[in-house]
Formats: structure tokens, C-alpha cells, sequence
């Protein structure tokens, strides 16, 4: 069993890979993982192409839904993407904050940071900007955000409890999050648990569906709302560069459903009044 800094350490050199990899081979695969299915189609993401602000440079193909469209993002708020990538959702965002608001896009991998920032440069935009951090510990004050995104990154992380607890420290009162990720219902066949690509590959660190949903609520977030549920299909060729024919047939036979959800949920407002937290 990988320590959650094996872990860590093993999506950064995975993601820095994939930074300097083409759209094509990043949609052929499982959240970039370097299995290609023969089933030319995009596993997990959806189409950006239709959303103003979307730039086809910051576009790797790695989402697995579109949550800055539902983010409800207002001009002038300042919105924080996490896991931004080559800066793809930041700009979307940025289109609905317009020039008044700010938006940050915070990655631990160099080569995503690097890629995020020519981009926001070519595209000449002064009120997006990228920080390199974990968003187990964000590089930002305390209830700053009104808006956070983030599009198929906390199932990344080994500690999802964590990053949940930090959106809820980094929102102001009275912020939202819109949330795309990959979660479970039933159990994972132990080979795949234990193989440490595939983690990188966004499946094998999913959780629970029930389990996500409860550490956001433990949080103390309120009105969670799933904004879209979608099961994802990976195709038995990907599959089987982790698991055995009796393995796969035992997978399927289980009825595990490995979903995208777009998550959606509030930060309650400050206390204002007497006796209005009690």
C-alpha cells in the first residue's frame, strides 16, 4: 500500500507527463493515463468547444464533466479553480466574471503551472493567475473565493476529507462550489486498487458516492445538490492492462457503477442576527 506522499508524488510525475502530451492521447485514455483504448471516443470528459471563454490550448481532454457551467458564476466574483491544468476552466470562468473579477487556478505540478500561465499571457488576461500548491493546503487567505471549481482532481487526492474541509475554510460565507468528479457505487476489485497507474488515471482513487457526499456534508456545507450523474463505461481493453479475463468478467458481474457527478453546495451564510447559530 502507497503512503499518501507515494501517492501524491505519483500523479505529479504522471500529470507532468501528460502536460507535455497532445489533447488526442490525453481523451484516448482514462483521465490521461497512459492505457489507450482501441475505442476511439472520450472516456470521461465532456465538450467544452460550445462554452464562451473555452481555448483550445488549455483544453487537455482531462475533465470528466463541465462544472463551470453550472457554477452559477456572477461578473465580479473571484473564483478558484483547483487542479487548473493548463488553465482551461479558469478561462471559462474568467468569461463570466468578466474584467472585474479574478480568478486563480492552483496545480502542484510545475509543467501544468508553466503550460496554465503562457496561455493566460497569449490570451492577454491580467485577472487570471495560477499558484503552484496542494489543495490540501491552498496558497490562499481564508474566505476569499465566492466560487470554486474544480473538474476531476479530488479523486486524485488520498486525503479527499481534507480538500473538502479546505474549500469550506477558503469560500466565503455564503459561497458555492460546482464540483465534477469520479465516485463509485459498489466495490473496487482489489487489483485495481492496488495499481498505482490507474490511480493516476483517476479510477482507483475514486471513493464511495455515498462516502464523498457525507464528508461534504460533515463539512457543514448545505443545499448539496447533484447537478449531473453520468456512468462511465471504460472500455474492457483499458481494463485489462490491470486486471486477469476472470477478474474483468467479475467486475462486470458486480454491477459497479463508476459515475461522474457534478457535486454542487453551499457555504452557509455568516451569523448575523442573535441566536441565529444557535
Amino acid at each position: 500500500m502507497k503512503t499518501e506522499v507515494e501517492l501524491k508524488n505519483l500523479v505529479k510525475e504522471k500529470y507532468t507527463e501528460i502536460a507535455l502530451q497532445d489533447k488526442e492521447t490525453n481523451m484516448g485514455s482514462c483521465c490521461g493515463a497512459s492505457c489507450c483504448s482501441e475505442e476511439v471516443y472520450n472516456i470521461m470528459s465532456d465538450d467544452y468547444t460550445k462554452l464562451e471563454g473555452y481555448n483550445a490550448d488549455a483544453d487537455l481532454g482531462l475533465g470528466c464533466g463541465l462544472p463551470t457551467e453550472f457554477a452559477k458564476i456572477k461578473k465580479g466574483n473571484v473564483v478558484i479553480d483547483l487542479g487548473s491544468g493548463a488553465g482551461n476552466d479558469c478561462f471559462v470562468a474568467r468569461s463570466q466574471t468578466g474584467d472585474t473579477g479574478n480568478v486563480i487556478g492552483i496545480d502542484f505540478t510545475e509543467a501544468m503551472i508553466n503550460k496554465a500561465r503562457a496561455n493566460a499571457e497569449k490570451l492577454g488576461y491580467n485577472n487570471v493567475e495560477f499558484r503552484y500548491g496542494d489543495i490540501e493546503k491552498m496558497p490562499v487567505t481564508s474566505a476569499i473565493a465566492d466560487v470554486i471549481v474544480s473538474n476531476c482532481v479530488l479523486n486524485l487526492v488520498p486525503n479527499k476529507e481534507n480538500v473538502i474541509n479546505e474549500i469550506y475554510r477558503v469560500l466565503k460565507p455564503g459561497g458555492h462550489f460546482s464540483i465534477s468528479d469520479i465516485v463509485l457505487v459498489g466495490a473496487l476489485p482489489e487489483a485495481l486498487k492496488q495499481t498505482a497507474e490507474m490511480y493516476a488515471g483517476c479510477v482507483s482513487g475514486a471513493i464511495q458516492k455515498d462516502e464523498y457526499l457525507g464528508f461534504i456534508s460533515k463539512a457543514g456545507f448545505k443545499n448539496i445538490t447533484l447537478q449531473k450523474e453520468k456512468v462511465i463505461n471504460i472500455p474492457d481493453d483499458i481494463l485489462l492492462n490491470y486486471i486477469s479475463e476472470e477478474e474483468l468478467s467479475a467486475f462486470k458481474e458486480s454491477k459497479l457503477g463508476i459515475y461522474s457527478i457534478t457535486v454542487y453546495a453551499e457555504k452557509p451564510e455568516a451569523c448575523c442576527q442573535p441566536g441565529c447559530c444557535s
